[in-house]
């Protein structure tokens, strides 16, 4: 459980912050910058559920997500390490998941004929926000698993990567299963 009894504590006023396991690390450290951005991407999540009152199933969907971003930023926060007690990882049923959510939306799409361009509802248009600062915090977790001695989980790049695959599709799905989408025309203003 997670007591939070003093919101500001003076401690980064030198720049630096404490990850889960009490190392301090600067604030642009690369392990801190991911977890930040899966931080945003689930601030952006939030800002698309309010519009979501005529999409229950989507919103739902989208408050699990939340949940499990809180959980990947925690995987995030305590690099693992040989030899260590366990802490709260992202695992592969989280990632299964997603896939099921993304197979049930699509399920209904139409097929696409172009690519699409942010924008429809107010929903759809954010849900494409939200998908490229989780593909942002993506390429930031593939750059801090490629340094040494940075390890990332597996299933948490997995769950990024799907992620946003998601976003993509639940804003299709926003869009009027694909009615509404705006379709990109290749050359249209030349």
């Amino acid at each position: 459980m997670v007591v939070l009894n003093r919101i500001y504590t003076r401690t980064g006023d030198d720049g630096t912050t404490a990850l889960g396991n009490g190392e301090r690390r600067p604030k642009y450290d690369l392990r801190v910058c991911a977890y930040g951005t899966v931080d945003e991407t689930n601030a952006a999540i939030g800002v698309v559920r309010l519009h979501l009152a005529d999409a229950l199933e989507i919103d739902a969907m989208l408050g699990r997500i939340q949940n499990d971003l809180f959980d990947l930023g925690a995987d995030l926060a305590v690099p693992q390490r040989e030899g260590k007690a366990e802490r709260l990882r992202v695992v592969s049923s989280q990632v299964d998941r997603l896939e099921r959510d993304i197979d049930t939306l699509n399920e209904r799409l139409s097929p696409l004929t172009s690519f699409v361009l942010p924008g429809g509802t107010p929903a759809a248009a954010h849900l494409h926000v939200a998908r490229t600062i989780c593909r942002r915090a993506e390429r930031i977790m593939a750059e801090l698993a490629g340094r040494p001695d940075e390890p990332v989980s597996e299933a948490a790049i997995r769950y990024m990567n799907r992620l946003s695959d998601f976003l993509f599709v639940a804003s299709r799905a926003a869009n009027g299963n694909g009615a509404g989408d705006v379709l990109w025309v290749p050359g249209q203003n030349r």
